[in-house]
């Protein structure tokens, strides 16, 4: 059977269906004559007798009713195969698994790309993980991950491609009776950062956000100071709500002005550090979910420099 031509099992349904070799054959764009031969190899490799011959058609025969079945389910599997595996190289189904680190997922980019996505291929299976920026770029080399989201690129970035989606200013991050926090025009002025000189600064651990730990400490030495290093906070949440405690300041992405925790003020630094978002993907990806999902990262980005 496995040596037997997909095409055959197709001439045979089509016999079968019409109960006639000329019906058949036009239902199939071929000739008469072509057919019959076809269906007599089909009857010389399987060794059985498919039809009687009839004056005015084709009858199955007790071996060709039986093998109907057969046909059908090896001719409805194979379609259904191809079909997947188009769908799949389509990207509208299969799997994908996208990491984010918690600074990434918090800036509204990364949701939407996610929701378009998951509006155009709802069938795919979409695997998310959060992690550090370390540990999703070792889950997109051992292929754990098809896509990530990350601060910044580090460590061997052989073999991944590194696209910078958007870049957002830093903010100052202050509990609500803080001095900087009233100070300015409502408190709209920017803040200098050197003014944070003598400030205890909460950061997030640079293990989980080494781009934006580098970003800050940068930003201090280039404005003259060496920060004050209170507290290193395992996830970026955890750092606000230190500084809602009272017990430092911090600098953190402007998107995160959107969560609104209560008893901290946000404010501008000047000059801001800059935090860029990057999408990091294997090379090669030329089709699939992953590839789809590129297209809706490119599209998001584009609508934001728009803006």
């Amino acid at each position: 059977m496995a040596n037997i031509d997909i095409r055959l099992l197709r001439y045979f349904i089509a016999v079968a269906e019409t109960g006639h070799m000329t019906r058949a054959a036009e239902r199939l764009g071929i000739g008469q004559p072509p057919l019959s031969q076809q269906i007599r190899v089909l009857e010389t490799q399987l060794g059985v007798t498919l039809f009687e011959r009839l004056p005015r058609g084709m009858a199955l025969t007790d071996a060709g009713q039986a093998f109907l079945g057969d046909a059908y389910d090896v001719v409805r599997k194979l379609d259904q195969a191809v079909d997947d595996v188009r769908r799949v190289a389509a990207g509208i189904k299969g799997r994908l698994s996208v990491g984010f680190t918690s600074s990434s997922a918090l800036h509204p980019f990364v949701p939407t790309v996610i929701r378009a996505f998951r509006r155009d291929a709802p069938s795919v299976s979409l695997m998310l993980d959060e992690s550090s920026t370390s540990e999703l770029l070792d889950g997109l080399r051992d292929g754990h991950l098809d896509v990530a989201f990350i601060r910044q690129p580090q460590g061997d970035i052989g073999q991944i491609v590194f696209t910078q989606v958007l870049e957002e200013s830093m903010v100052l991050a202050v509990p609500s009776a803080h001095p900087l926090a009233l100070t300015g025009r409502a408190g709209k002025a920017a803040v200098p950062m050197t003014a944070i000189a003598a400030e205890k600064l909460i950061l997030y651990r640079r293990r989980t956000g080494q781009g934006l730990y580098d970003a800050i400490i940068a930003a201090c030495h280039g404005a003259g100071f060496s920060p004050n290093i209170e507290q290193e906070a395992p996830r970026l949440l955890t750092t606000l709500s230190l500084v809602a405690a009272g017990l430092g300041v911090s600098v953190v992405p402007a998107s995160l002005m959107r969560m609104q925790v209560e008893g901290i003020v946000y404010r501008p630094l000047a000059p801001a550090p800059r935090a860029p978002l990057y999408c990091a993907y294997r090379e090669g990806v030329l089709a699939g979910p992953t590839a789809r999902l590129l297209d809706h990262v490119n599209e998001t980005a584009q609508t934001v420099v728009a803006e």
